[in-house]
């Protein structure tokens, strides 16, 4: 029912924005995102570090094995969840109760995920030379100095009014052009989140500094259970603070939701079920060749 938050800070997180991204995404380009994952995923680790031919062609083996299993045993899950909530889009069906249920098997698709592409990111991981964790640890520092700047820097009004305008966004994907009530629920939704991104931040600077210290003992019997503690729990490592507004967050999403369509029109659950039969047709015509 609402935008994920992916935050990039290692190749683990990659693999799974980019194979998420469909349900994301704008409906046109769904399929599209969906068949170039891979190339998104080594696009996106190029970013942070410099593979070799070899790496390169065991993290695309890797990501196709990945893409595989996702299509074959996850996307009937997606269909199957896209049909329940059409159904109880048309018929109008969306008490709190049921907007919950909803949110819930959206994040239900994760662990399984995560669960999966741990191998992959593993046998990346473990192949870094000292030179690339060096690399790695140099432009995650980067990347995190540039989305404080970029997040931070302005005034508490500023970031108070972007944050409000990028929830509003988020949720005219799924509901179309809110009225004035529903932009007035949403943003004072919005300002009830006053710390959030800090926390955010600080949660993902957690994790990427967790990530870092179990690289250094790349050669360890545990390691690879270790990258997959640090993918599976990532609450958990992120903070206390991170987890705790997480499962906030989670409820009064729900209950955002909710509101919004209370305060709508019958054109919002109009446009909502659109968005569900396109993604429902797109996730169809994917076939898993």
């Amino acid at each position: 029912m609402s935008s994920l938050a992916y935050q990039p800070g290692a190749v683990i997180r990659a693999t799974v924005v980019f194979l998420t991204m469909a349900l994301l995404s704008a409906c046109s380009s769904t399929r599209m995102a969906y068949r170039y994952a891979d190339w998104g995923v080594n696009w996106w680790v190029e970013d942070y570090v410099t593979l070799t031919s070899e790496q390169e062609q065991r993290l695309a083996q890797d990501l196709d094995n990945l893409r595989q299993w996702h299509c074959t045993t996850e996307l009937p899950r997606y269909r199957q969840w896209l049909d329940e909530l059409v159904r109880d889009t048309r018929s109008g069906d969306l008490d709190r109760a049921r907007v919950g249920y909803h949110q819930q098997r959206l994040f239900d698709f994760l662990p399984g995920l995560l669960e999966q592409a741990a191998p992959a990111a593993t046998n990346l991981l473990a192949s870094l030379s000292d030179e690339q964790v060096a690399e790695l640890a140099r432009n995650m520092a980067r990347n995190h100095r540039e989305m404080e700047e970029k997040f931070l820097l302005d005034s508490p009004e500023a970031r108070a009014d972007a944050r409000a305008e990028r929830t509003i966004e988020r949720i005219e994907n799924w509901l179309g052009p809110l009225n004035t009530r529903q932009q007035k629920i949403a943003r004072e939704w919005s300002e009830s989140r006053d710390q959030q991104t800090e926390i955010w931040l600080e949660g993902r600077r957690n994790w990427q500094l967790a990530l870092l210290e179990v690289l250094e003992d790349r050669g360890s019997p545990g390691f690879r259970e270790q990258i997959r503690y640090l993918l599976v729990n990532s609450q958990e490592v992120r903070g206390d603070a991170y987890t705790a507004m997480m499962a906030e967050s989670l409820e009064a999403m729900a209950d955002l939701m909710y509101e919004l369509i209370e305060a709508g029109a019958p054109s919002h659950l109009a446009h909502l079920e659109e968005r569900a039969t396109e993604l429902r047709g797109d996730f169809r015509a994917l076939t898993c060749a």
